[in-house]
């Protein structure tokens, strides 16, 4: 079983987003900090883009018969995922889906902000390496 949260952080909106991973896998922590700053996006575009490069690495370090519990603080991304359905970000949630296929369960959570702090910090610290 892998745990995994992620977060963005926009400065502007839309701006410079920062993303942040935390993986938790076989007793130890992977935590990626990733600036994007080639392209301005909103906090919701960023929510989407946090959960495709963390599923991305998933796919590129680990197995596929693994159970993934995925935890965000967003709504819209956990909705969207949940119900397979979203108005305003079909097109994020088309690219995310066959990543999801990837693995054989993936539970995604919403969680609260201050449950997420790790994730959210990383994030925070791609966003000032971009400034």
């Amino acid at each position: 079983m892998i745990k995994i949260f992620t977060d963005a952080a926009t400065k502007g909106n839309p701006g410079p987003t920062g993303l942040g991973i935390i993986i938790i896998a076989n007793h130890k922590q992977i935590q990626l900090a990733i600036p994007v700053d080639k392209e301005s996006m909103d906090n919701h575009h960023g929510e989407f883009a946090a959960a495709h490069f963390g599923f991305k690495y998933l796919i590129d370090h680990f197995s596929n018969n693994e159970t993934i519990l995925f935890y965000t603080d967003s709504r819209i991304l956990s909705d969207a995922i949940g119900k397979n359905y979203t108005k305003r970000y079909q097109k994020e949630l088309a690219a995310l889906n066959p990543l999801l296929q990837h693995f054989p369960t993936v539970v995604t959570q919403w969680i609260p902000e201050s449950q997420n702090r790790g994730a959210h910090n990383l994030a925070n610290q791609a966003l000032h390496k971009i400034e």
